[in-house]
């Protein structure tokens, strides 16, 4: 129990100094990854992406314990899922197929294409 309240304690003190860092940052300002920075992006910079999901979903299940908030309240048990088995190696290459399979939707955001690629279709 303490190092949940420990946990907590750290992710939020993170968060208040990357806030204080950034300023005030508005919704409209926070960039949105499409398809086309993907397709323009190094195989690194794509590594790195998807490794700082991978850890936002981690903190963010971390903070939830071992009561997850329902899936009305947060997609982490979903994502978590449905992504089950699959490797970064694996969702970078599987995004690089289907951008490369769809150039009439470059534009789409690259989390609406893990989400409905990958993770919906490894929710069944």
């Amino acid at each position: 129990m303490a190092m949940k309240h420990q946990m907590r304690a750290a992710v939020f003190g993170a968060c208040m100094v990357l806030a204080m860092a950034t300023g005030s940052a508005r919704a409209q300002e926070v960039p949105v990854v499409t398809g086309d920075h993907w397709t323009k992006s190094t195989p690194e910079v794509k590594k790195a992406y998807l490794v700082g999901i991978a850890n936002l979903v981690q903190v963010e299940s971390a903070f939830q314990g071992a009561t997850p908030a329902p899936d009305t309240q947060s997609i982490i048990p979903r994502l978590v899922k449905g992504m089950k088995g699959k490797t970064l190696d694996g969702v970078r290459d599987g995004l690089d197929k289907w951008y490369a399979a769809n150039p009439a939707r470059i534009q789409r955001p690259v989390l609406e294409t893990i989400w409905f690629e990958m993770v919906v279709p490894g929710l069944k």
